[in-house]
């Protein structure tokens, strides 16, 4: 995304990805309000609707056996009032066919960063390798955007705060039939979360464990997995066996950290390469495009001319860390305060007060949609494109 912006304001651009193609199982999928009105701010968000996807404007949630209204995005600003399930290779592929239609856009496929060139303080550019072997890149600003395993963070030397977690995910499928519900906001009941995220013909399911916890799932064997799976969402209990074995499922070891400082001379990392989310209210794709139009904002005008400084770089960090902070602590609370000690509930109980209170009341559901779909210090196209 910075990518393609710094492009349409006449900035030269390379981006570098290391795989062939975008596609990862098990990738996040959620385009929330704030991220379709960037697409919108683009002109692209006609075109990016086209690409299929679903449309959720209400989430609901079973909570201790309970089916309760919790989020209603239909009153959130903006043009988009609902939030898209597209899987993010669709997404990504959607931006690279934009991009490629910019003469100052350069997109290499299967050519991975692997160190920083160095001049005295400064980074001056990459070291990279492609098919053709090895490659050094020269640039005014290295954007390292390579997630929350960073090979550029490592090679830089930067100072990692670790917010610790007491969660980690299982990802694996289930398939959809007619008839089944909606997109809900997650199945919990004592001992265990489930959320199933709806596919169009198949439902990517998240079972949610005690940090560390695999090890201890995987002794009880997978027929007890099945079976939590069927407690947990009955209308796929005649289905579970869809998860044959081990291999079927996969472990998202959740992190949630940020750096200290985003930024060297020459260097700015955004994205989770800055600071790795939590999969609580799927923010993750959505607060790196808030970084990436918060980049564009500030540097476009800099980088055409050469000038950018690193106090132009601490900018974009004083923008960013602000909502970075505010999400992380909600997301913290969250699996501190809710989904921790519902994974240690031996029996069942009632939902929480702040649950019951939105499916009651419609204006606070309106609350969390907000939150969620927009989130904290917004970024718009500030850009002549």
């Amino acid at each position: 995304m910075l990518g393609y912006v710094l492009a349409r304001a006449g900035v030269d651009v390379l981006v570098l990805e290391k795989h062939a193609d975008f596609f990862r199982d098990f990738r996040g999928d959620t385009v929330h309000p704030s991220t379709l009105q960037v697409m919108y701010e683009l002109g692209l968000l006609d075109a990016f609707l086209k690409v299929p996807h679903n449309e959720i404007r209400e989430f609901s949630g079973t909570v201790g056996g309970q089916s309760l209204r919790l989020v209603d995005l239909r009153h959130v600003p903006g043009k988009a009032k609902f939030l898209a399930f597209m899987p993010q290779w669709d997404f990504l592929n959607f931006l690279a066919e934009q991009g490629r239609r910019l003469p100052s856009f350069d997109l290499r496929m299967e050519t991975e960063a692997e160190d920083l060139i160095v001049d005295g303080q400064r980074i001056t550019g990459i070291k990279a390798r492609g098919p053709s072997g090895p490659l050094e890149v020269a640039a005014d600003l290295v954007v390292a955007a390579d997630g929350r395993s960073s090979t550029l963070r490592q090679r830089a030397g930067m100072e990692i705060e670790d917010l610790g977690v007491p969660i980690d995910v299982l990802w694996f499928r289930i398939s959809q039939r007619a008839g089944d519900p909606g997109q809900t906001f997650g199945n919990i009941a004592a001992g265990g979360i489930l959320v199933t995220i709806d596919r169009q013909d198949y439902f990517q399911c998240a079972f949610v464990i005690k940090k560390g916890g695999f090890d201890d799932l995987r002794a009880r064997g997978i027929e007890y997995f099945r079976a939590q799976i069927a407690l947990l969402a009955p209308f796929i209990a005649d289905r579970v066996g869809e998860v044959k074995d081990w291999e079927d499922v996969k472990l998202l070891t959740v992190i949630v950290n940020r750096l200290k400082t985003w930024y060297r001379p020459g260097l700015l990392f955004i994205g989770d390469a800055a600071h790795a989310m939590s999969p609580i209210g799927g923010v993750g794709i959505n607060l790196a495009i808030q970084d990436a139009v918060a980049a564009a904002n500030i540097l476009a005008g800099k980088l055409r001319t050469g000038t950018v400084s690193t106090g132009d770089l601490a900018a974009v960090q004083r923008r960013r860390e602000f909502p970075t902070k505010v999400i992380q602590g909600f997301q913290l609370f969250v699996q501190d305060r809710v989904m921790s000690r519902v994974l240690d509930a031996k029996e069942s109980f009632e939902p929480p007060l702040f649950f019951r209170l939105l499916d009651r009341f419609a204006l606070l559901r309106r609350v969390p949609a907000w939150f969620i779909g927009i989130g904290p210090r917004p970024e718009h196209i500030r850009l002549a494109l």
